[in-house]
C-alpha cells in the first residue's frame, strides 16, 4: 500500500504527501487505461485501447467489453503505432441509462457503447466539418454532453508545442451539438464545480487550468485562468474536484500529482517523473515547435507512467485511482478527502 502523512488544518490536503513510490495496483494487463469510471459498488471502468473498456469488478474480476477488438496497441513493438493511429478510447462519462460515453482520440469521434459492447456513434462532425481529435467527455446533472477537442493537428503529438491554441468545447443539448468556446492550448479534462456554475478546462500546453462562467442556455463566459499561470513541470491533463473545492491534477510526462486549493495555491503531491528526461523534454518545448515523439516516450516515471488522470472511487469515494497511456494497472491510494461524486444515472 502506499505510504501518505496526513494533512493538518482545515484543509485536508495541505500536509499531505505521498512519501514512497509504492503502490496497490488495481487491474493487470490494461491497456492505455487514460480515464476511469468509478461506480457505487467498487467496480471501475478503465479506457482500454483495444476498442472499449475493461470493466475490473469489486472482486477483482476483469471483462473486456469491445465491439470489434483492435490488437494494434503494443508499446514495445511500436509506441508511436500504438499511440497515435487505430482506435484510442480516451475520456469516459456514464450516459443517462448507465452506457458508456466514449471519447475516441483515434477516431475522433464520439461514441457511445452498451456494457455488451453494442456502439454507435453520438458525434462525428459538427457544422458540417469533422470536430478534430476528440479528447474527453462530461456529463452534467442536466444530461447535457460537454465534448472536449484538443487540436486539429493529426498526428496529436505534433501539437505538443507553446504556440498552438486550435483546441475548442463542444456542448451537445436539445439543440444539437456547437462549439461553445475555441481558442484553447490542447484541450483536455474538463470538470464542473459542484454547484455546476463554473467549468474548469485543463489546457495542456498553457500548463494551467481556465474557468468559465455556465450560462443557463450553456454559453460559455467570464473566462479566466484558475491558480498558478503556470504550473510547472510536464503539461496538466486530467483533473478532477474533492469535496472541500482542491482541483487534483495529473502533469504527464513529468508524472506529478498536484491539486489547486480554492485559495489558488498549488500543492504538490507527489513527482515521479525522471529529472533528465523531463528537463530535455522541458527545454524543447521551451525552444518552439513540437516537441519530439521520442523525447515524450523517454518523459516518463515508474508509478504511472504518462500519468494522465484521477478518480475518486470506493464507498467513502476516498479511493485515488491514477490513469495512464502507459500503464498496465490502475495505482490506487487513499486520500484524506472524499472526491466529488460523479454523475451517474
Amino acid at each position: 500500500m502506499i505510504v501518505i502523512k496526513q494533512g493538518k488544518g482545515p484543509n485536508p490536503l495541505i500536509g499531505f504527501r505521498v512519501e514512497e513510490a509504492v503502490v496497490t495496483p488495481v487491474g493487470q494487463d490494461l491497456r492505455r487505461p487514460e480515464c476511469i469510471l468509478a461506480e457505487r459498488d467498487g467496480s471501475l471502468w478503465a479506457a482500454d485501447a483495444r476498442g472499449g473498456v475493461m470493466h475490473i469488478a469489486s472482486d477483482g474480476s476483469q471483462r473486456l467489453i469491445t465491439q470489434a477488438p483492435d490488437p494494434h496497441f503494443d508499446v514495445s513493438r511500436d509506441a508511436a503505432a500504438s499511440l497515435l493511429e487505430g482506435t484510442l478510447p480516451n475520456g469516459l462519462a456514464f450516459a443517462g441509462n448507465g452506457d458508456i460515453l466514449i471519447s475516441n482520440f483515434g477516431t475522433d469521434r464520439l461514441e457511445v457503447m452498451t456494457r455488451d459492447g453494442a456502439t454507435r456513434v453520438l458525434l462525428d462532425r459538427v457544422d458540417g466539418r469533422p470536430p478534430g481529435k476528440i479528447n474527453f467527455v462530461l456529463r452534467d446533472r442536466r444530461d447535457r454532453i460537454w465534448i472536449t477537442v484538443s487540436t486539429q493537428v493529426n498526428p496529436w503529438s505534433d501539437a505538443i508545442r507553446r504556440d498552438l491554441a486550435d483546441g475548442c468545447i463542444i456542448l451537445l443539448d436539445g439543440k444539437g451539438a456547437r462549439i461553445v468556446a475555441d481558442g484553447f492550448h490542447f484541450t483536455n479534462e474538463i470538470r464542473l464545480d459542484e454547484r455546476e456554475e463554473w467549468l474548469y478546462v485543463a489546457e495542456t500546453t498553457a500548463k494551467r487550468v481556465t474557468r468559465l462562467r455556465v450560462q443557463a442556455d450553456g454559453a460559455l463566459t467570464d473566462r479566466e485562468i484558475y491558480g498558478p499561470a503556470s504550473l510547472g513541470d510536464g503539461m496538466i491533463d486530467g483533473i478532477a474536484f474533492d469535496a472541500y473545492g482542491n482541483l487534483w491534477a495529473t502533469m504527464i510526462f513529468a508524472d506529478r500529482l498536484i491539486a489547486i486549493t480554492p485559495d489558488g495555491e498549488m500543492l504538490e503531491l507527489f513527482a515521479d517523473g525522471d529529472p533528465e528526461a523531463v528537463r530535455a523534454l522541458e527545454t524543447a518545448f521551451t525552444g518552439g515547435g513540437p516537441v519530439p515523439f521520442d523525447l515524450l516516450m523517454k518523459a516518463r516515471g515508474r508509478l504511472c507512467p504518462w500519468l494522465a488522470s484521477v478518480t475518486f472511487g470506493g464507498p467513502d469515494l476516498r479511493t485515488v485511482h491514477l490513469g495512464s497511456l502507459l500503464g498496465t494497472s490502475i495505482p490506487t491510494f487513499r486520500s484524506p478527502v472524499p472526491g466529488l461524486p460523479m454523475v451517474h444515472w
